[in-house]
Order: structure tokens, then C-alpha cells, then sequence
């Protein structure tokens, strides 16, 4: 599985090493394919094995496709990228989420869980989570302080069995997740959980075709 932050595409049967090195990824419905590495710098992924840089600093960042990537900094700052630059957004959020439609919620540092309303204004949801993943506005996954896994169902929160540290949901319904021993599993609905090869400390899926992890 290759040195701790190198990037690992799936092509369907087996990762494939992307030279780099990042702490987190994330990959949108269209394939658009940001990251950051330990310094929290920002790349983007412009495909054959080259990245490019983009200024600004973040410690995590979401994608839902190319018209919409979020982030937030190392004291919780918020992040809308404009296409040519950050656009800070008010609230403080450890965690952000956006979908290929533009859907976008976050958790901040009480695990309490927001979704973005539009113009700076956030809505507080019921519930507890460390981190949340946003396919769309349909398809809404979270993990909690003790990686119980969740998803939402338009009024609530529904528990799935199993137990994930970080969790990612698509557009298309997808949705892969890795535990605390950086074991990777997909989800195939009903309860089950299929273990897949590799190990890995984060995953996105942007749909089933674009899977990325670190």
C-alpha cells in the first residue's frame, strides 16, 4: 500500500499509485480531484500525475465537482472556492461536506452538525457527528465520536451497523467508508459492509467510477 500520504485511485479491482503526497482527498461527481498534504497547502489534480498548486491554506477540503469545492483552515475558517480564488463564509466548521449539487453541510468542534442555507446563514441540525460526507442532497452520510455510522433520511439520522472513522457518500449512492485499523470497506446496502483490499486512512468517492483515498 505504498508510503503514508501517497494517492490510491480505484480502477475497479485494485488501487493505483498517483505520485504526491496528501493527508486528505476528495474527489467530486464529475472526477474533479482536490487535496491537501501536511502543510495544508491545496492541489488539484490535473490528471497525469500532475498537480497543481492553488494558493491558500487549508486542513480539509470537499468537492462535489469542479463548480463547487469547500474547505476549511487550521482555526476552523470556512472556504468557498469562487473559481479564481477562497470566498470566506461565516461560522466556524472542523469539517466540511459539499455535494455535486451544490449541498453542503459541516460539523465543527462539538461534533454539532450544520447545513448551509445560502448567504453566510447556517442551520443547525439534531445529532452528533465527528465527520459527514455529502453526495447530494439525497444521499448524506456521517460517523460519530464512537464511528457509528449514520445516514440521513430527509428528517433524521438512521443507523447502519458497523463502525467507520470517516465515511463517503456519491451522488450516485455509493458510499465507502475505512475503520480504525485503515481497513476499507463498500458499502452494499441492507447492513453489509464488503471488505476490500488495501488499507487506508481516508477515502472519497466522488461515484463509482472516481474512488481516491490516502
Amino acid at each position: 500500500q505504498g508510503a503514508p500520504g501517497v494517492q490510491w485511485p480505484w480502477n475497479g479491482d485494485k488501487w493505483y499509485k498517483i505520485p504526491g503526497g496528501l493527508k486528505h482527498i476528495d474527489v467530486g461527481g464529475d472526477g474533479t480531484t482536490w487535496g491537501v498534504n501536511s502543510n495544508d497547502d491545496i492541489y488539484r489534480y490535473q490528471g497525469n500525475n500532475n498537480w497543481q498548486k492553488i494558493d491558500g491554506k487549508l486542513k480539509q477540503i470537499s468537492v462535489g465537482s469542479a463548480a463547487h469545492a469547500w474547505g476549511v483552515n487550521s482555526g476552523d475558517n470556512i472556504y468557498q472556492w469562487t473559481g479564481s480564488g477562497w470566498h470566506n463564509v461565516s461560522g466556524k466548521l472542523k469539517h466540511v461536506s459539499v455535494g455535486i449539487d451544490g449541498t453542503t453541510w459541516g460539523v465543527n468542534s462539538n461534533d454539532d452538525i450544520y447545513r448551509y442555507q445560502g448567504n453566510n446563514s447556517w442551520e443547525k441540525i439534531d445529532g452528533k457527528l465527528k465527520q459527514i460526507s455529502v453526495g447530494s442532497a439525497k444521499y448524506i452520510w456521517g460517523v460519530n465520536s464512537s464511528d457509528n455510522i449514520s445516514f440521513w433520511t430527509g428528517s433524521g439520522w438512521q443507523k447502519v451497523s458497523g463502525a467507520l472513522k470517516y465515511v463517503s457518500a456519491s451522488a450516485d449512492g455509493v458510499v465507502w467508508g475505512v475503520n480504525a485499523n485503515d481497513n476499507i470497506y463498500r458499502y452494499r446496502g441492507n447492513n453489509n459492509w464488503q471488505q476490500l483490499t488495501g488499507k487506508l486512512k481516508q477515502v472519497s468517492v466522488g461515484n463509482v467510477n472516481h474512488v481516491w483515498g490516502v
